[in-house]
């Protein structure tokens, strides 16, 4: 089963010390974020991925062309470092395709511009780049398997620390509570589609706007609500976040070392 990846985006909220990084490639300790998300799904199997390329892709290609794979797993050195033996499994078996899917684009045009790649398939699996979690990945995919739906996606509770506020028509405020301990619920990725997808799309648009809400009104768009770890990368205190976690080996989304 095929993994879309969207990595094309500007990412401006997030800079690590220069404009010219793409964020998929912002590292969570020694290995860029979406090296840490293509890892995830390989543990469970998928290892066919599609890059849907934009702002930086190439530096992108670049990473994956002069690829080190002893960087990330342990390795003995020997004849005076003409030799490496890697002492763990790492990305040999990946299949991994390249498509630049423009600049400014959309995650629906970015969609659009892999179609042909995805569209014989019984379902594929899409993502954001720069989200990481440690859901039991199979389990989402069975359950979507056995749906009638179209796409499902994760809900997850938002880890910002904003405040929900409620007030009546004068302004007086009824409630105020961070917004991670209330009952709400945002758009988490981690999407399971069928190709049937793409007749609920429009040129130009968004994927989770309209195609979505088409699919909604027939009741066809599926979420599961998902309480365990999530993290999105959106800002640079969110990389701080992950680098700290990454540093003290409390990495849930590293399910392929069996850390929870």
């Amino acid at each position: 089963m095929k993994v879309v990846l969207f990595c094309g985006g500007l990412g401006t909220r997030l800079r690590e010390g220069n404009d010219t990084v793409p964020k998929p490639l912002v590292n969570v300790g020694y290995r860029p974020i979406m090296w840490h998300l293509m890892r995830y799904y390989a543990h469970f199997g998928f290892k066919d991925f599609i890059l849907c390329l934009g702002y930086r892709g190439d530096m992108i290609r670049e990473f994956f062309l002069d690829y080190r794979p002893a960087m990330s797993t342990d390795f003995i050195l020997s004849e005076g470092g003409r030799k490496v033996e890697l002492l763990g499994p790492d990305c040999d078996d990946w299949r991994i395709t390249f498509v630049e899917t423009g600049m400014h684009s959309n995650l629906g045009t970015r969609l659009m511009r892999v179609k042909h790649l995805v569209d014989k398939d019984e379902m594929f699996l899409a993502n954001y780049s720069d989200g990481l979690s440690d859901l039991p990945l199979d389990d989402h995919v069975a359950k979507f398997r056995a749906s009638s739906a179209v796409a499902t996606f994760l809900s997850v509770r938002p880890s910002q620390s904003f405040h929900a506020v409620q007030s009546n028509d004068h302004g007086v405020v009824t409630s105020i509570a961070p917004v991670s301990g209330s009952d709400y619920w945002i758009n988490g990725g981690f999407f399971c589609l069928r190709p049937e997808i793409f007749k609920y799309m429009e040129p130009g648009e968004e994927l989770v706007e309209q195609p979505f809400k088409r699919l909604l009104a027939e009741g066809r768009l599926n979420t599961v609500k998902y309480e365990g770890f999530w993290s999105a990368m959106d800002t640079f205190k969110d990389k701080i976040v992950l680098d700290r976690m990454e540093a003290r080996e409390n990495c849930p989304w590293m399910v392929w070392k069996g850390t929870k």
